[in-house]
């Protein structure tokens, strides 16, 4: 089994690995919007109000939290560009005025890894003769850090659609109901299939990402999701016999 997940693992399916923080963007995006969507249109069922209503509430949620967890996609990414960048520039200023104190941190670092006497001078000596291999060092191995190369706007793009493809689908047999003849039966109930199997999709569909077990990631997605659903009825519940 590890033989097949190990291309992956180390970047040699190259389609993979260039999206691959995408694509787990895009499914945690998803995630939130199917689930926060799902969690009103239960509020409002638990509540009993009519699919108009529904539909406000649910495109209105829908709409303002995907833009809101867009922008904090796209903050988060850049945030974490910047605070690298910060800490890089402090390391070529203490490379140029305090080269003896950064040419021992090498030294302590190199040593702590088992290398020692003449090889660890030379390793020393090799990374601390070319300045941006020095820094490249330094902030990998004290400061553990590491580049960010995404791209926050595709970030935050990616993060808007996937909670909008995904987070509309418990308000489907909604708009269907109302811009068409009235569906017969329950529509929470057929809402909910067509949720809880998104669910199960995404879940699955998560567990390439995190390299985790399909079942375990799928029903800990179900889990989760239907947890908030659950929650958000019963206090739509609650609260329509408290005010009705």
């Amino acid at each position: 089994m590890a033989k097949h997940i190990e291309p992956r693992l180390h970047g040699e399916n190259k389609w993979f690995s260039r999206f691959q923080d995408y694509i787990g963007e895009f499914i945690y995006g998803g995630i939130d919007g199917s689930v926060t969507t799902f969690a009103v249109v239960a509020g409002a069922a638990g509540a009993q109000l009519d699919s108009a209503v529904v539909l406000i509430l649910g495109f209105a949620n829908l709409f303002a939290d995907g833009f809101a967890m867009s922008v904090g996609s796209y903050l988060s990414t850049k945030s974490e560009q910047e605070n690298y960048r910060k800490h890089k520039a402090i390391e070529y200023w203490e490379v140029d005025n305090l080269p003896e104190k950064e040419r021992e941190e090498i030294r302590e670092i190199y040593a702590a890894k088992g290398f020692e006497g003449k090889l660890l001078e030379q390793v020393v000596d090799k990374i601390t003769e070319n300045k941006d291999r020095w820094v490249d060092v330094m902030m990998k191995e004290e400061l553990n850090m590491t580049e960010e190369s995404k791209s926050p706007f595709q970030m935050g793009f990616v993060t808007f659609i996937s909670f909008l493809s995904l987070g509309i689908i418990p308000l489907i047999i909604y708009v269907i109901d109302y811009t068409s003849s009235s569906i017969s039966g329950d529509l929470f109930l057929y809402s909910s299939v067509l949720t809880f199997v998104t669910f199960a999709g995404i879940g699955f569909a998560k567990s390439y990402v995190t390299q985790a077990n399909k079942l375990r990631s799928t029903l800990e997605t179900l889990f989760l999701g239907g947890s908030a659903a659950v929650l958000a009825y019963f206090v739509g519940d609650f609260l329509e016999k408290m005010i009705a």
